[in-house]
């Protein structure tokens, strides 16, 4: 696996019951038009579906097919998050809705930073498994 620091941290990882959690409180919020918003919006490298909504923020160690990760923090959000890739208007989501229901120390949270222990390949598909 071979990985650069451009956002300081090699992976990032999110899941599918999170966003869905995350556009839940955007539709009921103050710029419900602006949602639902689409995974690739968070640029995630590794993306988890069948775990409960926010489950991510307890894990602290986890493997992805054969390569073990640390789960070294959440990852904070900024404004390009806002933007709609296929338009490139600005809007509100998912910062407001981050602001009021995922703030950490300061920060409006989602999703995970990652740090592989070993070297190795994960492909689509691969099993993750939450080993503490």
């Amino acid at each position: 696996m071979r990985v650069s620091f451009a956002d300081g941290f090699p992976l990032l990882l999110a899941t599918t019951a999170s966003l869905d959690a995350l556009n839940s409180l955007i539709a009921q919020g103050e710029h419900a038009g602006e949602g639902p918003l689409p995974m690739n919006r968070f640029r995630p490298n590794v993306v988890v579906a069948g775990t409960s909504a926010w489950a991510e923020d307890d894990w602290s160690r986890i493997s992805v097919g054969e390569v073990p990760f640390r789960v070294a923090k959440p990852c904070g959000r900024c404004v390009v998050t806002t933007t709609d890739q296929g338009t490139g208007e600005r809007g509100h989501e998912p910062l407001f809705s981050l602001g009021r229901h995922r703030r950490l120390d300061g920060k409006l949270v989602f999703g995970q930073n990652l740090v592989p222990l070993s070297r190795g390949t994960i492909r689509v598909g691969d099993p993750v498994r939450i080993l503490a």
